[in-house]
């Protein structure tokens, strides 16, 4: 028997939602551990290839379940902020295969592309954050931590490692905040196969 489209729905936008949360802890925990240690380590940044390879298709997932009440310029900004990611995965794979110390190195190393890149998850993330609260689909307030989030990442670049954990906790925060919102709203009857 054919699978009901809106159960098939449901359960894509059910694990979108994992996701969702699961990687932006994951991503957190990698800051967390590089942190504590003062630089990279091979498990931290397989733990930090992993939650960051996500964040393209969690983010384009997340544009997806919010049509068609988030406006389509949207569009942009959540492709500018997954192109964005999959560079800055690729940044892990540099510093895995160079056994790159820590961040500073790697800024140094990669140059200008470091800044470029940056840039752009910077807009992008504010334009998907202010889209998200005008959308009204998922939690306002996690559209505002993903704004804010991406304003203090790169504000707080050079500063204390408490402080850039503080910023990217934020913006880990409006990503996992979008996740569980998606799992709050799910009908749960819908989740049921039909018989």
């Amino acid at each position: 028997m054919p699978e009901n489209p809106s159960v098939a729905r449901t359960r894509a936008t059910e694990l979108l939602g994992t996701a969702a949360v699961a990687f932006s802890v994951l991503y957190f925990a990698s800051d967390v551990w590089e942190a504590v240690q003062g630089g990279f380590s091979a498990p931290q940044l397989w733990l930090t290839l992993v939650a960051e390879a996500a964040i393209p298709v969690v983010v384009i997932g997340l544009y997806l379940a919010q049509r068609p009440r988030i406006a389509r310029h949207a569009a942009v900004a959540a492709g500018a902020y997954a192109y964005a990611y999959v560079f800055f995965t690729a940044t892990v794979v540099v510093a895995l295969v160079q056994g790159t110390p820590d961040y500073a190195t790697l800024s140094e190393q990669l140059g200008v592309w470091m800044t470029v890149h940056g840039a752009i998850m910077l807009v992008a993330g504010v334009w998907f954050g202010y889209a998200v609260v005008r959308a009204d689909v998922l939690p306002r307030w996690a559209g505002v931590a993903l704004a804010l989030g991406v304003v203090a990442v790169a504000a707080t670049q050079g500063a204390p490692e408490g402080v850039q954990l503080v910023a990217a906790g934020l913006r880990d925060l409006g990503f996992a905040g979008m996740g569980a919102g998606l799992l709050v709203r799910l009908p749960r009857a819908a989740m049921r196969p039909s018989s």
